[in-house]
């Protein structure tokens, strides 16, 4: 076991052009990333193979499934089932939390 307290907006930084992805805890079912995107910058199109959860930590990102898209802002949470074909688009430059489960 161990502890860690970490400042969550201070785990990616938003300096570099292409998007930040540093992987916090890793196991064989799970895992928890800090993820940073440029305004404008977007994830293409993936499918997880997890149920998965984006918490956003400051900016805002908007995620397309199919014909549905979704803004998420700064404090908000927005989960969605494994196998869910999706993009993300950062309509500010951000960060967020991807946690898979």
């Amino acid at each position: 076991m161990f502890f860690n307290v970490l400042k969550a907006k201070d785990l990616v930084d938003l300096e570099d052009e292409k998007f930040q992805r540093k992987v916090l805890m890793e196991s064989e079912t799970a895992s928890l990333s800090a993820i940073a995107l440029k305004k404008e910058e977007i994830i293409d199109t993936h499918t997880s193979t997890c149920d998965a959860a984006v918490l956003v930590l400051d900016g805002e990102i908007e995620i397309h499934f199919d014909a549905e898209k979704f803004k998420v802002d700064k404090g908000e949470i927005l989960m969605f089932k494994k196998d869910a074909e999706h993009k993300v688009l950062a309509l500010k430059d951000s960060k967020f939390l991807l946690i898979k489960v």
